[in-house]
């Protein structure tokens, strides 16, 4: 088995997210052109200066890994090590000028998630976490809260009209038995699970660049993130995902959706 990632290696993925912020944070609330890709999905000059700025401190440091990012092709995706970016997941939010967009930095080792850095570059929350390093929010532990009843639970999810014919009666199904919902905080909604403060994550259509930096960061809170049908998160997952603070919560959740 290989070895966890490293102190060092911890120490560039924050490097990479204080690089991303020192460019994201001059386009905030400033006005910016804004193109859509297929989907309608919406993408800005920002996205495009900072993943070409996290590639190359890749490229300079660990030339043998690959990158996995959103916006430009992949750079050698088999290899061991493969990093993976968003530079800006939640655009909508960004461009209209709400603070709950983040930046999300991944490590992949032989297919999964092994490290995650979630961070948000104007509140200046961070979340890091993995494989071998307990959760952290801003320096300090993160630990998910107990929730094993449905019925006490929060749920966040990004939109529910994302949902289509199956995958919205089973987001139905679940929305139907948690206390509240909460939608528009994507990635940093699952922060905050980590922060138990939120039990449950839904989202389904996520590309590897959205998921990848949640899971290790999740779990090392002490929760857990599977796709639908409870399996481990790997690069080659269909982008439907749960996340949970109590593994009893993300067992009924489960037998929810899969009716």
């Amino acid at each position: 088995m290989n070895p966890p990632p490293s102190a060092d290696i911890f120490a560039f993925a924050e490097s990479l997210a204080d690089a991303a912020g020192d460019l994201v944070r001059p386009f905030f609330q400033r006005p910016i052109e804004v193109e859509a890709k297929a989907g309608d999905s919406p993408v800005t000059e920002a996205d495009r200066v900072v993943e070409t700025r996290l590639r190359d401190m890749v490229a300079t440091r660990f030339p043998d890994h690959g990158v996995i990012g959103e916006e430009f092709p992949d750079t050698n995706p088999n290899a061991e090590h493969v990093w993976v970016f968003d530079p800006i997941d939640g655009t909508r939010s960004f461009i209209i000028g709400i603070p709950l967009f983040t930046t999300l930095i991944a490590l992949v080792r032989d297919g999964a998630p092994v490290l995650g850095v979630i961070d948000q570059p104007v509140i200046g929350d961070r979340w890091v976490g993995g494989a071998s390093r307990p959760a952290s929010f801003n320096g300090a532990p993160a630990r998910v809260r107990d929730c094993s009843d449905l019925a006490l639970a929060q749920l966040c999810t990004s939109n529910d009209a994302y949902f289509k014919g199956d995958e919205g009666a089973a987001f139905e199904r679940l929305r139907g038995a948690v206390r509240w919902a909460h939608q528009g905080a994507d990635a940093y909604g699952f922060g905050l699970i980590a922060n138990g403060l939120i039990d449950l994550g839904f989202e389904a259509g996520l590309g590897t660049h959205d998921y990848c930096a949640l899971a290790p960061v999740i779990e090392a809170a002490g929760g857990v993130m599977t796709d639908w049908n409870g399996a481990p998160l790997t690069v080659e997952s269909d982008g439907r995902v749960l996340a949970a603070g109590d593994r009893r919560a993300h067992a009924a959740a489960l037998a929810l959706i899969e009716r």
